[in-house]
Order: C-alpha cells, then structure tokens, then sequence
C-alpha cells in the first residue's frame, strides 16, 4: 500500500514538472532547441529558412523566398479597414499570375520534372482545391471573350509545359480569393447574394497562366459561382492599355532604361564571372547562357526545393544563384535612382489607372455597375503602376502578388468618397505620391478620391516634365 502512494506521488510530480516546463516554453523563459535555421531535421534536403523577420542587410535567399510567396497560413491583411462610419462601396483588384513553370531553360541542363496536374495529397494544399478541379470541369461552355475560350481553365499537366500554372500557383489565388472573400463579401457585404453579372467586371491576357490564376481567385471570392454570370475580357496588352497602346514616348524611355541595365551589367564584375562560371558547366558560349536568362529557371528549382542541374563539369549551384539575384536587387535601387523608368510606368500605367478612376467615379455616384474589378495579369503590369503611384520601396511583384484599390463612402457626409491602396495586403495609401502628405494638409482620416482622380488626370503628366496636360500629347512630344 505505501509503495502504491509513493508510486502515485511520483507520477503526479512528474506531471506537475512537464506542466510547468511546458508552461515555461510557452512563455518563452526558458529556450526551446531547435534545428539550424529554425528548420526541423525532418524537412527537405534543401529547404530555405522561412522569412519571420526580415534580415538587417540585402540578403539575396530572403528576396528570393519573399519572391516565390510558398502559401503557408493566412497572412495578416489591412484591406477592408476604415472607419466605423465608412462604408465600402467598390474594390479594385490587381494581380500577378501565380507560381508559374520557366520560361527559359539553361542551355543543355534537363527541365526541372515540377507536376503540374492538381491532386489533394500534394503540398501546398488548399481546401477548396478539390472542388476548384471540379468546378472547371464544368465550365467548358463558359463565355470568354476571343482567343480566352481556347485556354484551358487549369493546368494539368503531368510534366509542367513553358510558363504553365503550377498547383502551388493555383494554392495562392484559392487563398488570396477566401482571404478577400472574408473581409469584402462576409464583412462589408460588397456584392449581395444574388449578384449580378454587371457587378463584376473581369479581364485577363492571353496567358493560360493568368487565365487560371484569375479563374482560382474567383472560386476562392465566389465559391461555385455560376458560369453564365461569368465573361473574362481578353487583354492583348501586358500594360492593359486597350485603345491607348501606341505611346512613341514611353517607347523612348523604355530603350533608355534597358540602356541603364545593360550598363550596370557590364559593371557588376562578379556577376559577369558567375555568368562565365555557369557558361563552362554547361559548354555553351557565356554570351548564350545569359540571352536564356537563367535565372527564371533557377528560381523555379528554388521555390520548389528543387537541386539546380548539373553536368558532367559540376554543378550549378547557390552561389551562382546569390550571385545573380544580389544583382537583381541592385538593379532595382539603381532604377529608382536613375528615374528612367518612372518615366516609362508614369505613361504606360495611366491607361489602366484612368480606367480604374472612372469606375471609382461611377460608384461614387451611386452606379452599381462593376463594383468588384479583377485584372489578371503579370509582373510587368503591376511593377509600372506602382511606380507611376510613387510606391518606390515596395518590392518587385512576386508570384501571386496583389495591388488592392478600395472606394469608401462616408456615412455622415455621403457626398465625400475616399480610397485605399494595398499591396499585398499592407496598407500604402499615405507611401504614394498624391496622398503621402494628406495628415499634413487634412483632418480626414482618409486619403480623398479626388487627390487619386487629380494625380492621373494632371499631376502625372506634371511629373513627367514634359508641359504636356493630357496622354495623347504626353505620348507624342518631341524630344527626350
């Protein structure tokens, strides 16, 4: 009998100590081990730590991670934050196409064997996943406009084709779209349940790719919507310019920043031996090696943990990876230094910026009209645009990245509407160049429509320089 008591005395010790070490833990006061890196020794072979806090200097692997954007729990967002006494009255979605496979290939290295068919025992996972294969199943008689009903509407490949969506590019816009479902349609009531085909307005390019990318944000937003209320717009233009492509200036300042490059290239005397080090693994002339842009190809070997390819010369390896993406990075603040390309964004993003305000206009005056606008596109639409906003220190798109215009009315003086710009969720209204000083000059808690409405219509031929007060003349002047 009294062995029997010690023996459950020295069990509830025992229980009483792993509580407490357990409590310890959770408090942080006592320290936890953990594998390098903060990676547990069961995980992949070439897994890259995860980005928690961003490092204090440029450091190439964390650019690369933030890049690829690999789905993992529902980010912390801003959008649909205002005021009590706002309400949301129309959204503006852009977006980049999600992950995607290369489009290049380094020359005589075998394709990275990356499955481009959706299954459900495969990570990333998604619960709508399933029911996202399903639904596009039966949307083969949906109406797109030309050449949009040609395209499949997910990809499903065994071996990923050029450029195609992969299931990790599906992942990020299911999450993106619930994620949007959650605050614009659940909290605001944006769309009311019997929505109507007007209310939304839809438009993609002619990519597969962005296509897809569009079609899983909109299963994500409205979940088993129905086809017939459903037309995507074709877009031949990756700066969705419609009628108002042809911009002989920003032309010019397009060959004037891919002189910019192509001089700090020629500078950058570590990249240039990297290039000439890959160039002998693979026995292809260097200057070859770098028209196939590789670094495309390495990033998909990156992102999906992937070895970069070998030769019987050795191997291409994180280094030369380093390498290249640190001059990436060094590119993108000698471009805002040098402004040429402000130039060009300022006048290929207006076309789509003027669009986007004289939706806001017509919402603002009570039309329910395209209410929830989505563009599908790519990295080189969104980057000219936040350019043109001033959003000098926001990043380079990643996959799946997305820039949010929000419309709000003010419920106690109903004539005053008000925007909000976010970009990947994080609020940059007060960071762009018509609102960066609006504290200073307002007791309004919010950016107006009409600072946007005066930037696109004036102030961004201002910045230009040029004399010019609209696109047309802007587009055409004489000179550099």
């Amino acid at each position: 009998m009294l062995f029997r008591n010690r023996f459950l005395l020295l069990l509830a010790l025992a229980a009483l100590l792993a509580f407490l070490s357990l409590s310890l833990q959770f408090f942080h006061l006592i320290p936890v081990s953990v594998a390098k890196n903060g990676v547990s020794s069961k995980s992949r072979k070439r897994i890259m730590p995860d980005p928690v806090t961003e490092p204090p200097g440029t450091d190439p692997v964390y650019e690369a991670l933030l890049y690829c954007n690999i789905p993992s729990v529902a980010e912390r967002s801003m959008e649909g934050h205002a005021p009590h006494h706002f309400k949301l009255v129309s959204v503006h979605v852009f977006i980049r196409h999600g992950d995607r496979y290369p489009l290049y290939v380094i020359p005589k290295t075998k394709r990275p064997e990356i499955d481009c068919t959706l299954v459900a025992n495969r990570k990333p996972y998604h619960p709508k996943l399933e029911a996202f294969v399903s639904h596009m199943s039966k949307g083969s008689g949906a109406s797109f406009e030309s050449p949009l009903h040609s395209l499949p509407l997910f990809p499903n490949h065994p071996l990923c084709e050029m450029g195609e969506l992969t299931q990790t590019g599906v992942v990020q816009h299911l999450q993106n779209g619930q994620q949007l479902r959650d605050i614009y349609l659940k909290k605001h009531k944006l769309l009311p349940s019997d929505w109507s085909p007007d209310q939304l307005y839809l438009e993609t390019t002619g990519k597969s790719r962005t296509l897809q990318s569009g079609l899983a944000l909109l299963y994500g937003f409205l979940p088993d919507f129905d086809w017939k209320k459903i037309y995507f717009r074709h877009q031949p233009s990756a700066l969705f310019c419609s009628g108002n492509c042809y911009c002989p200036m920003r032309n010019q300042y397009l060959e004037k920043e891919q002189r910019r490059q192509y001089l700090l290239r020629l500078k950058n005397s570590q990249l240039e031996r990297t290039y000439g080090d890959m160039a002998k693994i693979v026995d292809v002339p260097t200057k070859q090696l770098r028209a196939a842009n590789p670094i495309d190809s390495m990033l998909c070997h990156f992102c999906h943990n992937v070895s970069f390819p070998c030769t019987r010369n050795g191997c291409i390896d994180m280094e030369h990876f380093k390498a290249i993406k640190t001059h990436q990075i060094e590119d993108e603040r000698d471009r805002r230094e040098k402004k040429l390309y402000l130039g060009y964004s300022l006048l290929g993003a207006h076309p789509i910026l003027n669009q986007t305000i004289s939706r806001m206009q017509r919402a603002a005056e009570g039309r329910k009209e395209e209410i929830f606008a989505l563009y599908s596109a790519h990295d080189v639409t969104l980057s000219p645009v936040l350019s043109a906003l001033g959003l000098t220190e926001a990043k380079f798109p990643r996959f799946a990245a997305r820039l949010i215009f929000e419309l709000w009315q003010d419920r106690e003086q109903p004539r005053e509407h008000s925007v909000r710009i976010l970009y990947n969720g994080v609020d940059v209204t007060f960071h762009t160049s018509f609102c960066q000083d609006h504290h200073k000059r307002s007791p309004r808690p919010m950016c107006p429509l009409e600072n946007l409405v005066h930037f696109v219509r004036r102030d961004m031929f201002v910045a230009l320089g040029s004399g010019s007060t609209n696109y047309y003349d802007a587009c055409h002047r004489e000179g550099f």
